[in-house]
């Protein structure tokens, strides 16, 4: 892991209190750039949305989809739990602890936004972070490529129906055209771009191609950092204002980490999957695409809105509970193997 990828946690609560001193002492720049729109798509958040996703899907390589036969029993549990279970099991805990157990804490006229935000977050698997997690494990680097290569092309179709039908049966809805905008804009055209530079640098031979990855890698978490700084200027007033929000919004993203890595981990086993497999199996099943999360927030509800501040809880966790999977995947060995078929 580089030293952005390691520290992310750190930088994200850094960005927090940044974005929101800035957003109290700056109002006015803040309120400029928030209202540089050109049909309903911010322009500032736009660019830095493509900075962040185009860099890591150029490392996606669509061929890979050829090794899927090789380990049917692995890619069949982690669809299952990417697309059947984490979007499902996320509006359910959305449910059970944004509009019942915590509604009380939580202001009443976001909940909804909450909800969507969450839901946004689990509905588009891991594509850049699980090749990180993946080589912490020692997890087979093709059965990797090729789940994220399949993912990927699942996610360019399946994405904007899981997300209006899951916001649908929690009574939330989203105009279809906006958020077909968001899919082509933020998975159907980075995808593209993202796949002509591949090609592009794959021709000038291996080594460059590792060296621009190295060069242009950084980009991403910079970018990220960059659109916090600008959701927290204008969340801060409500995170001042309601600061144990964030700590709320934590506890359902936590418990579906934990679940579906731990769901994912234990069919693996049952179905008597290598460990090797298993463990990006459960990672990917777990970690999610929070850049298109926080994209698709902001375009669907806008800056101020509970959804976008729920995605970037989740970026928030992201790194130390998916090290706290990597350690028991990788402890728990032993046990995985004991008695494998």
């Amino acid at each position: 892991m580089s030293v952005f990828e390691r520290y992310l946690t750190i930088w994200v609560f850094l960005c927090i209190i940044a974005g929101i001193a800035l957003g109290q002492f700056l109002p006015s720049i803040f309120q400029a750039i928030g209202a540089m729109e050109l049909s309903n798509v911010n322009l500032p958040v736009g660019m830095l949305i493509w900075i962040m996703i185009i860099p890591m899907l150029i490392k996606v390589d669509f061929s890979a989809l050829s090794e899927v036969r090789k380990h049917v029993k692995g890619i069949g549990v982690t669809l299952f739990v990417n697309w059947l279970v984490k979007p499902f099991s996320m509006a359910f805990l959305a449910w059970l602890f944004i509009r019942v157990l915590f509604a009380p804490y939580l202001p009443a006229e976001q909940i909804d936004s909450y909800i969507a935000g969450l839901i946004l977050l689990a509905a588009a698997p891991c594509t850049a972070m699980v090749f990180v997690w993946s080589k912490l494990t020692h997890g087979d680097p093709l059965f990797t490529l090729s789940q994220v290569a399949l993912n990927d092309s699942i996610m360019v179709v399946a994405f904007a129906p899981l997300v209006a039908f899951l916001l649908g049966i929690s009574a939330i809805i989203v105009p279809w055209a906006t958020l077909i905008t968001s899919v082509v804009l933020y998975i159907v055209a980075p995808v593209m771009i993202a796949q002509l530079l591949r090609k592009s640098l794959l021709a000038q031979g291996p080594a460059a191609f590792d060296t621009a990855m190295t060069k242009i890698g950084p980009w991403s978490i910079s970018a990220l950092l960059a659109t916090l700084v600008l959701l927290f200027a204008f969340q801060g007033k409500a995170i001042i204002e309601q600061p144990l929000v964030i700590a709320l919004l934590a506890v359902p993203i936590l418990i579906q980490v934990l679940f579906n890595s731990g769901l994912a981990y234990w069919l693996n086993r049952a179905l008597g999957e290598k460990h090797n497999i298993a463990c990006p199996s459960a990672l990917i099943g777990a970690s999610n695409f929070f850049e298109l999360a926080v994209a698709a927030a902001i375009s669907l509800f806008g800056f101020h809105s509970g959804a976008a501040l729920a995605t970037v809880v989740g970026v928030l966790i992201e790194v130390p509970v998916m090290l706290l999977v990597v350690k028991v995947v990788n402890r728990s060995k032993p046990w995985y193997e004991k008695n494998l078929i």
